[in-house]
């Protein structure tokens, strides 16, 4: 399950991944994200996913990036830091890092909250 929380205060979009977390979930959020127009056009993502258990394959991951690369013609720019703790989800994270370099979004990978929030509030 994705939950979502946006707090205007932090023009943070923060996500929480729990739980087993597949290419259906993940594509239905980045859906969600690319239909809302309430959002700023420069959108910071907080991604907790230290409690996930990603379900997806290398294909699945194609996907979910390509979904991805179409959200972003939506947006000035995304800056996107996503918590993990576990080795899997760490590999995919570097995976998506990778297969979804673009100059209109960065992505960067955490173990923790504090980290993650100081790289985001520099932009």
């Amino acid at each position: 399950m994705i939950k979502l929380e946006f707090k205007p205060n932090e023009g943070i979009l923060h996500s929480f991944y729990e739980g087993d977390i597949t290419r259906e979930d993940l594509i239905k959020y980045i859906d969600s994200t690319r239909i809302n127009k309430d959002y700023p056009r420069k959108l910071k993502i907080l991604t907790d996913s230290t409690n996930a258990n990603m379900l997806l394959s290398k294909d699945d991951l194609k996907l979910v990036v390509d979904s991805n690369l179409s959200s972003l013609e939506q947006y000035d720019f995304i800056y996107d830091a996503i918590i993990t703790v576990n080795p899997k989800e760490t590999a995919f994270s570097m995976w998506f890092k990778k297969m979804s370099a673009t100059n209109k979004y960065k992505f960067e990978v955490f173990s923790t909250v504090e980290a993650a929030r100081k790289w985001l509030i520099k932009f």
